[in-house]
């Protein structure tokens, strides 16, 4: 028998959303068979998308960082639910729970590639009023999420059209031991194959250029600052076209509610481009 999907409807209950909002809040359980588990998610919608007749609108998919959870980003920015109004994007915001968005080859519980793009986004378009496409789909991520969001839109062009990260941790292999990675991919010296494979630095060669429209970030005083340097580099000796900005700023949450903005402006810019 198909397992029932749990739905919890919450509005403009969570911190910081004013109630004045005519957004719409929803915390949803998604199933994944994957991982024969079911996933928490936020999902905001626009009033456009809720009105008697509703418009049809692009996706913006956020992913948490390593320790955050689905409620991470809109702590972080609790104005989402107006700026989907204002920008008529609906966005989703599911539970990475440390997983780092791959497919484990070690943990069977841990299938987040799969999760993200494929089980995660059929349930958005099956559920709610989006536009089906790849063109107007976005993905981006602050740190462990900004990796994420990478991996999955370079590895499932199919799926997503633009693409971004913020702090990203773009090349676990320089993470080591540390945040969880072990368990997901082994020992990273006796298990060097697993961590080169599911680098977002080694799947720069599944680009050709113009495939995605490609945004980062990194603020010079993060931990995380060479990496994207690398990253950038990388993508120019590739010919790929993107945008990279770097400004002052260190590996937190104020920095990630400035950096957002950006994110958005350069998905919704998009999002225009392509309509045409």
């Amino acid at each position: 028998m198909k397992k029932k999907l749990l739905l919890l409807v919450v509005y403009f209950c969570l911190p910081g959303i004013s109630a004045y909002s005519t957004a719409q809040v929803d915390s949803v359980l998604i199933e994944s068979r994957s991982m024969n588990d079911s996933i928490k998610t936020i999902v905001i919608l626009p009033e456009t998308a809720l009105n008697p007749n509703p418009q049809k609108c692009p996706v913006i998919y956020l992913l948490n960082g390593y320790s955050g959870n689905e409620k991470q980003w809109i702590g972080i920015k609790p104005d989402l639910p107006q700026i989907a109004n204002e920008k008529g994007v609906i966005f989703v915001c599911p539970d990475g729970r440390n997983s780092w968005y791959l497919d484990s080859p070690l943990d069977q519980t841990s299938q987040y590639e799969t999760f993200i793009s494929s089980e995660l986004v059929a349930y958005i378009d099956e559920h709610y009023n989006t536009l089906a496409d790849r063109k107007y789909r976005a993905i981006t991520g602050l740190s462990m999420g900004g990796h994420g969001a990478l991996y999955n839109a370079f590895r499932h062009k199919e799926i997503f059209g633009a693409v971004g990260s913020t702090s990203g941790a773009v090349d676990i292999r320089q993470r080591g031991d540390n945040f969880g990675l072990v368990h997901l991919l082994g020992d990273n010296k006796e298990n060097k194959e697993n961590w080169e494979r599911h680098s977002v630095l080694n799947q720069i060669d599944n680009l050709s250029n113009g495939d995605l429209a490609i945004y980062f970030d990194c603020g010079t005083s993060d931990f995380c600052f060479q990496l994207n340097e690398a990253l950038n580099q990388a993508l120019l000796n590739k010919g790929i076209d993107h945008d990279y900005t770097i400004r002052p700023g260190e590996h937190n949450a104020s920095y990630w509610r400035n950096a957002i903005d950006y994110h958005i402006l350069f998905f919704c810019k998009y999002f225009e481009r392509v309509k045409n």
